[in-house]
């Protein structure tokens, strides 16, 4: 039997395409290029916000960013004021939280949001109490697919890597997962596709919330 399940959040447990568009396009916006449409997204972010604006200039017409050392600041600041734009969780995930919660199984967060923006996400949408941990990137801790952030939730929690299991939406997932020796499991619900999460050599994937308390 598992006793911890860590999750990803942007495109795993909510729904924040929106939120992540919101300040990127402002920002393309203030330097005179073309906003992207937020489906975008789904490609530009789950390496953090320098990544996503990196890319996002890219198909506006900065390839070699121009604008980005300017414009990051401008997007940092521009999310800090909305982080939970039109942010909600994906459908059955909190009834499947409630669930783990019921069976004893301690969860948690690893997020590549800075960790000052992932907190307050997870505790208003969720409420407080519902995760035992929520670890977003510090300076201390690099983005994924480094598994320094996995490491961090597991010492704190006092469960070993046979005992959890790491739940993601993107390769980058997945290689956190394989990066830190635990479990992985991949979702169809978010930001990517089964092909990728096959590429990233998933130990399983599911394409609905309710499938994961078999994996305990």
């Amino acid at each position: 039997m598992k006793k911890a399940c860590i999750f990803d959040l942007d495109g795993t447990l909510t729904q924040t395409l929106a939120s992540i568009a919101r300040p990127t396009n402002l920002t393309l916006r203030h330097f005179g290029l073309p906003e992207m449409p937020v489906e975008n997204f789904r490609y530009y972010a789950g390496d953090g916000i320098d990544n996503t604006l990196r890319r996002a200039l890219r198909d506006a017409g900065d390839p070699e960013g121009r604008f980005f050392a300017e414009g990051i600041e401008m997007c940092r600041r521009w999310y800090r004021e909305d982080p939970l734009f039109e942010v909600r969780p994906y459908p059955r995930i909190t009834e499947l939280l409630s669930r783990l919660r019921e069976k004893g199984v301690l969860l948690a967060v690893c997020s590549n949001k800075p960790h000052e923006n992932a907190v307050p996400v997870v505790e208003t949408i969720f409420g407080p109490g519902v995760f035992a941990a929520i670890q977003g990137q510090t300076e201390r801790v690099p983005m994924k697919p480094d598994p320094t952030g996995v490491l961090r939730i597991l010492e704190a929690l006092g469960v070993s890597r046979d005992e959890c299991l790491y739940v993601g939406d993107t390769n980058t997932d997945m290689q956190t997962g394989k990066n830190a020796g635990v479990f992985t499991v991949g979702v169809t619900w978010g930001f990517r596709d089964r092909q990728e999460l096959e590429a990233g050599n998933a130990d399983r994937i599911i394409d609905d919330p309710l499938e994961l308390p078999d994996l305990l």
